[in-house]
């Protein structure tokens, strides 16, 4: 009941204060005011704020956030134990699974049908080393030489 009163109150003052706006002829102001006015009002008229306000003064509805936060504390507490172990079950099977397969000689599973094909290669080979580096003291020469100039 007082909620209602307040938020009917609170609706009426914006409502006033959009009038006093649009009469000094800032519209577009006046309508952003009158808008945010009828918000309480809206809510009043379709029962939410008696909802809210027996929501919130019911130890029953209280227990419930609890719940819902423990809830929510043990799902994110999953979630970081697996992102520890790297991914769920399903995936470090699946992982072992590939490592055993690698581990296992490429020629070893295929069945022998008797052609004498060579098989590709199961990798590529190995990349060619990187170039070498320049000398570190070339990578700073055209900073000396712009603080120099600077006279710094």
């Amino acid at each position: 009941m007082i909620a209602e009163t307040v938020c009917s109150a609170v609706a009426a003052a914006g409502l006033g204060i959009a009038a006093v706006t649009a009469y000094r002829r800032r519209f577009l102001a006046a309508t952003r005011i009158a808008a945010y006015a009828l918000v309480p009002l809206g809510l009043v008229m379709t029962g939410v704020v008696e909802w809210l306000a027996d929501t919130a003064f019911s130890p029953t509805a209280w227990a419930g956030f609890a719940l819902l936060g423990v809830a929510w504390g043990l799902f994110t507490l999953t979630r970081a134990v697996e992102r520890r172990r790297g991914g769920t079950r399903k995936e470090r099977r699946a992982a072992a699974r590939s490592a055993r397969q690698d581990a296992v000689a490429p020629d070893a599973s295929a069945p022998s049908l008797g052609s004498a094909a060579p098989r590709p290669a199961a990798r590529p080979a190995a990349r060619p080393a990187a170039a070498p580096r320049p000398d570190s003291s070339d990578d700073f020469s055209d900073i000396e030489a712009i603080l120099k100039k600077h006279g710094i």
